[in-house]
């Protein structure tokens, strides 16, 4: 069992495990389950950001909004390239939630450490509510609209990034990818959802047509928010906290175990070490300064808070260069304006379904082969289709054949983004960060996605609205160079994760001096122990120096 130590704010000793294979208690179905269950924010988060695509081609918000009438049967093909919302319009009623969701996460992380992980995604759902209310009441003019997406927004922002944080915290670690891939799944399933929604109501000429499709998201809300209120705390908030006896009955609700086993008293300790090894590098002062710690340590130390910044913002920023938003944000006009196309809101479902049928994938593949090859050939793959797709488009456009080709590779490159990407850069931010800065490192990662997400969602209807730069098939040769660049960054950036302890990534990152190295690092003692023979702490500058021996040659 090895050594034992006395932690402050627990009431009982604590057992420090000396093996490294016995820092984390055996899980029960039931706690599978309680973690599995903490991912259904995804389906928020999915299904508020597909809706809004349908809503903005549907006949009857576009007369609404714009006075125009809607084109008949026989009308012209340059009435019906006439009849839509500006690309000016698009774009706000797009963007502004991702502007909302920007500062939401980044607030988040401030709330998380104080309040709690739980309390912190409960009060995005009320927030969230609101701006759904919002919307529903809208009726003449975009006013409405844009407030109400504001406001849904900074509750978006809140569960974007705290529920990765909680789930990355309560997760075993041997399936911890696969649960957090969960998220990605059921922003798939919010997605389809919206996507069978707005199907649905299309053709209805009454506000039926757009508050249907908004108000429905009312009941996501209320079903996270009132599951996650019966949910444990993280037990990390928990130690952070310095309530190592609320942390130890958290610890054992989420993995099944009674709180006096050995199991719990042993992870419990892992988890308490680690956190006083991080507070002995990182010191934590005043508000302030407690922020500097997330960008402390250089660019050239490979652990630093920094460096571990600097990947989480830029893999989230590298997802939304993909370009899949595109086809979810704007493929139903994108199909319309290309013109032979008869039924767009047909193909944007058939898109969104490819999307949720492949994610599942990820739940194996993410454990079996790790990070770092799903993010690398993930790409390669994306970055084929998107030329292939760009090419066949700008050779020969208005051709139906090709225009079905572009569809089937259009499905491809979702099917390699929905396997890799969409839940590898969750599963990544998770996993980044010590416990000292991670409420604020994975908040910070959040606004990056939401940031690039708004950046992309203004620009995009000026590259390919009719009435601006009408780049249409072209626009995927943009995106195939930044897939390009997800690539090369893939393998230069991204650390192998697979099967460690987030307290063992911690340790990896300090030894390892590059990410290709990373796949042949094997955990070989733990933090508790250490403690344990020092009476209580942890040796700083020889930890940082130890152990890396223990690092093999395995690079992807």
């Amino acid at each position: 069992m090895g050594a034992r130590i006395q932690v402050p704010g627990g009431a009982v000793a604590l057992a420090a495990a000396s093996n490294p294979n016995r820092v984390e208690a055996p899980v029960t179905t039931k706690a599978y389950l309680l973690c599995v269950f903490a991912s259904f924010g995804g389906i928020l988060f999915g299904y508020d950001s597909g809706y809004i695509s349908g809503v903005m081609g549907m006949p009857y918000f576009i007369n609404l909004h714009t006075g125009l009438q809607i084109p008949g049967a026989n009308a012209s093909q340059a009435q019906k390239d006439a009849f839509t919302l500006s690309a000016s319009n698009k774009s706000l009623i797009v963007s502004i939630l991702s502007a909302g969701t920007f500062f939401g996460a980044i607030i988040a992380g401030d709330l998380a450490d104080y309040f709690g992980r739980r309390l912190t995604i409960i009060s995005g759902c009320i927030i969230f509510a609101v701006g759904v209310i919002l919307q529903v009441a809208s009726y003449s003019g975009l006013g409405l609209i844009i407030a109400g997406r504001l406001v849904a927004g900074l509750g978006v922002g809140f569960v974007s990034a705290i529920i990765i944080l909680y789930m990355s915290e309560v997760a075993p670690r041997k399936v911890r990818g696969a649960i957090v891939s969960g998220y990605q799944f059921n922003i798939t399933i919010g997605l389809l959802l919206a996507a069978c929604v707005v199907y649905a109501t299309q053709d209805r000429l009454d506000t039926g047509s757009y508050r249907i499709p908004i108000s429905i998201q009312l009941a996501w809300a209320i079903i996270l928010g009132g599951g996650i209120a019966l949910l444990p705390e993280s037990p990390r908030w928990y130690v952070k906290r310095g309530r190592l006896d609320d942390a130890a009955r958290a610890l054992a609700r989420i993995r099944g175990q009674p709180a006096e086993s050995a199991y719990i008293q042993e992870e419990l300790a892992e988890i308490v070490a680690n956190h006083e090894y991080e507070m002995e590098l990182s010191p934590q002062g005043g508000y302030f300064s407690s922020w500097a710690a997330c960008f402390s340590g250089g660019l050239r130390n490979p652990g630093s808070n920094l460096r571990r910044v600097i990947l989480g913002t830029s893999i989230q920023m590298m997802q939304q260069w993909t370009g899949v938003n595109f086809i979810f944000y704007f493929g139903t006009t994108f199909f319309q304006d290309l013109g032979t196309i008869s039924n767009p809101f047909l193909i944007s479902l058939i898109t969104t379904l490819v999307n949720v049928c492949s994610t599942p994938i990820s739940f194996y593949t993410i454990e079996k082969f790790g990070r770092r090859p799903l993010l690398i050939w993930g790409a390669l793959g994306m970055l084929i289709c998107e030329f292939i797709t760009a090419i066949i488009g700008t050779a020969r456009p208005n051709d139906d054949m090709v225009t079905k080709a572009q569809i089937a590779f259009i499905c491809i490159y979702i099917f390699f983004f929905a396997s890799t990407w969409g839940p590898g850069a969750w599963v990544v931010i998770g996993e980044t960060f010590p416990i000292s800065i991670r409420s604020r490192g994975v908040g910070l990662s959040t606004a990056s996605n939401w940031l690039w997400n708004c950046i992309i969602s203004v620009i995009t209807p000026y590259l390919v609205g009719t009435d601006q730069a009408n780049l249409g098939s072209k626009v995927f040769f943009l995106w195939g160079s930044t897939c390009v660049l997800c690539f090369i960054y893939a393998y230069f950036m991204i650390w192998e994760t697979k099967g460690l302890s987030l307290e063992q990534v911690d340790r990896m990152m300090e030894e390892v001096g590059s990410p290709r190295r990373s796949a042949g690092w094997q955990p070989h003692g733990t933090y508790a122990a250490e403690s344990g023979m020092k009476g209580g702490k942890l040796p700083v500058s020889a930890h940082i120096h130890a152990g890396t021996q223990h690092i093999g040659n395995t690079a992807v």
